[in-house]
């Protein structure tokens, strides 16, 4: 599976962004799809996932009600859509995709290059 994640850009505190990820490749396997996050001098760290079949999700607390997860099946495309963004979550963000069955925090065999989303405060 090959992932591209877009949609990163410079936007100001209170702001809203949407992310992209486009799967391509042996996409009928998967069975769960996340982004995940890394700032600098940091671990990179969970967000946001959801199962490719049925509408399971999961956020981290720190986007919770503020960040929304969501796939379009027939476009193989995972989006994630930012709202009140803060400084906080400037980091690159990364899109990624697992075939195994479990838990979806974690686990992921395929990644996608990041993209950077930087929030001025």
């Amino acid at each position: 599976v090959q992932l591209q994640a877009c949609g990163g850009g410079l936007v100001q505190a209170g702001g809203s962004l949407r992310l992209s990820c486009a799967a391509s490749g042996r996409t009928f396997n998967v069975y769960a799809m996340g982004w995940f996050r890394q700032a600098p001098g940091k671990e990179r760290e969970f967000v946001a996932a959801i199962r490719w079949r049925g509408d399971y999700t999961d956020y981290a607390e720190s986007v919770k009600g503020r960040f929304t997860i969501s796939r379009d099946n027939a476009k193989n495309t995972l989006y994630l859509q930012m709202s009140s963004l803060k400084s906080e979550d400037t980091a690159v963000y990364s899109c990624a995709a697992r075939d195994r069955i479990g838990n979806i925090r974690s686990g992921y065999e395929y990644w996608g290059r990041g993209t950077q989303v930087t929030v001025s405060s």
